[in-house]
């Protein structure tokens, strides 16, 4: 029996040794596990084409990653469908943390104008961080007889029908905010899509269509070079980059406003952890004097909040916009 009860000890001990190893190892591998992330290059899609605003920022954002995070976050263009093609293939991606997708407020606008969507904003994609705002202007070509807001609107009134406007696509917030703006004052206007708001603003200039409302970060370089003519800008304040431009409130116009934020998501299958250091990382990026230095300059707000702030405001803001598409009288597409 003590030879038997010897033998067991032994195997015992050594059961219990090898426990307590493995153990050790596996917490000693777990900090180095969530230190690997990132292993490889960082895909950033970006659901507009280069020279919009979301891609301006995006690569911005892009570049602060790759310093921190020591791997390069790499822009992918994916412009079409009011920015619902890029959203669409985010959401289908591996969900490893290697695809990410910055989306404008109207990702929260296209559950209510389309009627088959690719993806469910709240279902397909995890949310990781808010990131900015940024300003609205109401633009006009420069042969349109109009110097105010308060103008353009009766010009719209007198002549229905025949003025028209760009926008980056169906359910864009340019879209929208137009949208918006027919139904406050009861005007009749065509709308003109384009794949995105880069190529609105071209249209415009090159007089293709009379009007446009789109983010400052565009719009800016054809205001400062009158191609384009500035009439309001669509939030509650004046902004610092354009100081003799009024509120569309100050311009006649209540609760006509559509300022523009931007939000940063992954598929919804992402590992929690990999989605809570993205939110940290971004966050760390958009609290740097530096970068909000540069994005101020564009009139970019860096507006950074965490992946559960994102998460409520795009859920408020889907209700916020369904309600502007019903009393707009716009049916889903």
């Amino acid at each position: 029996m003590c030879s038997l009860h010897g033998r067991n000890g032994a195997l015992v001990t050594a059961l219990l040794f090898a426990l307590h190893c493995g153990g050790a190892l596996a917490q000693s591998a777990s900090p180095r596990a969530g230190q690997a992330y990132p292993a490889k290059p960082i895909r950033l899609i970006v659901p507009f084409p280069p020279g919009a605003s979301s891609d301006v920022v995006g690569r911005m954002l892009g570049q602060k990653l790759t310093e921190q995070l020591g791997e390069q976050v790499i822009a992918d263009n994916r412009p079409g469908a009011g920015g619902n093609l890029g959203i669409g293939v985010a959401a289908k991606s591996p969900p490893d943390g290697y695809t990410i997708v910055i989306a404008t407020a109207s990702i929260a606008v296209s559950p209510s104008l389309y009627a088959n969507l690719a993806y469910d904003a709240v279902k397909d994609l995890a949310p990781i961080a808010r990131l900015a705002l940024i300003p609205n202007v109401l633009l006009v070509h420069p042969s349109v007889p109009a110097k105010t807001l308060r103008q353009f609107i009766s010009l719209a009134r007198a002549h229905p029908g025949k003025l028209n406007f760009g926008s980056g696509g169906a359910g864009t917030t340019n879209h929208l905010a137009n949208e918006l703006l027919k139904s406050l004052e009861k005007i009749n206007m065509v709308h003109v899509p384009y794949k995105g708001v880069t190529q609105a603003m071209v249209a415009m200039t090159g007089g293709e269509v009379d009007e446009v409302v789109m983010p400052i970060t565009t719009a800016l370089p054809q205001i400062r070079a009158a191609k384009v003519r500035a009439l309001a800008v669509l939030t509650e304040r004046r902004i610092a980059v354009l100081p003799d431009v009024p509120t569309t409130k100050e311009a006649g116009v209540d609760s006509f406003t559509m300022p523009l934020w931007y939000g940063m998501f992954a598929p919804a299958a992402t590992p929690r952890d990999i989605v809570a250091r993205l939110s940290r990382e971004l966050v760390h990026a958009l609290e740097a004097p530096d970068l909000r230095k540069r994005l101020a300059a564009l009139g970019v707000e860096a507006w950074p909040g965490t992946s559960g702030q994102l998460g409520e405001l795009m859920r408020s803001e889907i209700a916020r916009f369904a309600a502007i598409v019903r009393n707009a009288g716009l049916q889903p597409q």
